[in-house]
């Protein structure tokens, strides 16, 4: 029994001599090898917005900030830091000509300097009038037009004669864009249809002119422009010049007269 017992102990005492000569002769582990730098992303302060922004609203310095962008991504019409004190300041009081999106960069392009002036005359292109006219329902596409829409505008007259009334109807104006429906500037998130009363549309002065005249002589209708038409040529007067007529007879006088062009 002493002998197994010596035996297995003189086993483990060489093998645990063995073990240890290995490890005195095996090589050491490999140094590690050295990681090269991560290349730094050359970045650009851009003004971006906090919250979304609507048209019409004058900014406040807490709509904006300024956020680290990469500089190869950043375009020319970004308003970049340039180290001065007031940058911010000479962007507040701005007003956004077109809505923008949390976190996208603002653009000097979509922004116009009010000076104090209210927001719909910071809107207006050089040249251009904002003439309003009272509209039904019936009048407006049944409330589908809607802010930065082009329409046409018709004018219905009527003229008496003989007991009866004659209606003629005349398209003025094409091809004009709407810059507010009531108050209303844009489209708000999920609005399908605006009715409203009031359009107010985006004229040159001979063409708002033209505008208040036809609403002392009848009726102003708009009709909606699909937005895959082309924008009407300057100067055309096929439209313009078409007229047609329908006569309301009274007191049993003559009934029908067909439309005229």
């Amino acid at each position: 029994m002493k002998l197994a017992r010596l035996a297995v102990l003189g086993v483990a005492l060489s093998a645990g001599g063995i073990a240890a000569f290995l490890a005195g002769n095996s090589s050491p582990p490999p140094a590690p090898t050295p990681q090269s730098p991560v290349a730094q992303l050359e970045t650009t302060d851009v003004l971006v917005a906090k919250a979304d922004l609507t048209v019409g609203r004058a900014l406040k310095a807490q709509d904006i900030e300024w956020q680290a962008w990469p500089t190869k991504f950043v375009n020319a019409q970004f308003i970049r830091r340039a180290g001065t004190t007031n940058e911010l300041e000479q962007i507040v009081g701005s007003v956004p000509r077109a809505p923008f999106v949390a976190g996208e960069p603002i653009r000097e392009a979509k922004l116009i300097k009010a000076n104090g002036s209210g927001y719909m005359a910071a809107m207006l292109p050089a040249g251009m009038r904002a003439v309003s006219t009272e509209i039904t329902p019936e009048a407006g596409a049944g409330g589908f037009i809607l802010p930065n829409d082009r329409v046409d505008v018709i004018l219905i007259s009527a003229e008496k004669s003989s007991g009866s009334e004659q209606y003629r109807s005349r398209t003025i104006l094409t091809d004009v864009r709407v810059l507010a429906i009531d108050q209303a500037l844009e489209e708000k998130a999920g609005q399908k249809t605006a009715i409203g009363k009031i359009a107010t549309l985006e004229l040159n002065p001979t063409d708002a002119e033209k505008l208040s005249l036809a609403r002392r002589l009848g009726n102003i209708s708009l009709t909606l422009r699909s937005l895959a038409e082309k924008p009407a040529e300057s100067g055309q007067v096929s439209s313009l010049d078409r007229q047609d007529s329908v006569t309301i007879v009274r007191f049993g006088q003559p009934t029908s007269q067909l439309p005229q062009n």
